[in-house]
């Protein structure tokens, strides 16, 4: 596993964003692990947080391209640390996009925040979990109406790795839906191996119990 990754879960654990416990998640699952994007607050922590998907990116999309868009809310943050980061990490000056809710009528009109896109772009897509896809179904309509754009693909922190709407992960089915690839910083599976047995912060955060926690899970949940 690269080092970026190993050290992005740790950061994950430290800033309290990815926990382990039991919690109800929206659909209605229990789940043993529980990641909020919205626990990262501070200055520090958005910086080293829009390298990490600036390395990603990299990795996994190269940085030809033009455009970081982010969905409204927590998007737009993202994509702003990871535009900043992009600059100072390669010195690759990329523009900054996100939707708001609402059509604004009045100033800075229309929907868009950030850089309008315009036909030719090239757009990465930027969000922090995809558990069903339900806002790229909202965005990309969004995004294809500003323009002839061609998305190069969507990155998110964490895959979970666990059915969608169907059998296959929430990352496959919007990839085999709209025609473009999808990643993640680092995957549950990764998380899982790295944790296991291992003490961070004076305690081990999947010991044996939670690992089969973890595993009953998938067996139940897990994306085919």
């Amino acid at each position: 596993m690269e080092q970026y990754k190993q050290e992005f879960i740790e950061f994950m654990v430290d800033s309290q964003v990815l926990k382990f416990g039991d919690f109800t998640l929206k659909s209605g699952r229990k789940s043993p692990f529980f990641m909020n994007a919205g626990a990262y607050v501070t200055g520090t922590q958005l910086k080293k947080l829009g390298e990490y998907y600036a390395k990603a990116i990299k990795d996994n999309f190269g940085l030809d391209f033009d455009v970081l868009f982010g969905p409204a809310y927590k998007g737009i943050p993202l994509s702003v640390a990871t535009a900043i980061a992009i600059s100072e990490l390669y010195g690759v000056d990329v523009r900054y996009a996100s939707n708001r809710k609402e059509i604004k009528d009045h100033g800075d009109t229309g929907i868009m925040l950030g850089s309008n896109l315009k036909d030719g772009d090239r757009v990465i897509m930027i969000e922090d979990v995809t558990t069903s896809g339900k806002s790229i179904e909202e965005t990309f309509p969004i995004l294809k109406a500003q323009g002839d754009v061609q998305i190069k693909g969507l990155v998110v922190s964490l895959n979970r790795m666990e059915k969608g709407k169907g059998e296959k992960s929430a990352l496959d089915e919007i990839s085999e839906l709209y025609g473009f690839p999808t990643t993640a910083i680092v995957n549950m599976a990764e998380v899982t191996e790295y944790l296991y047995g291992k003490e961070i912060g004076g305690s081990v955060l999947i010991d044996d119990a939670r690992k089969a926690a973890i595993d009953a899970y998938y067996k139940e949940y897990g994306a085919k």
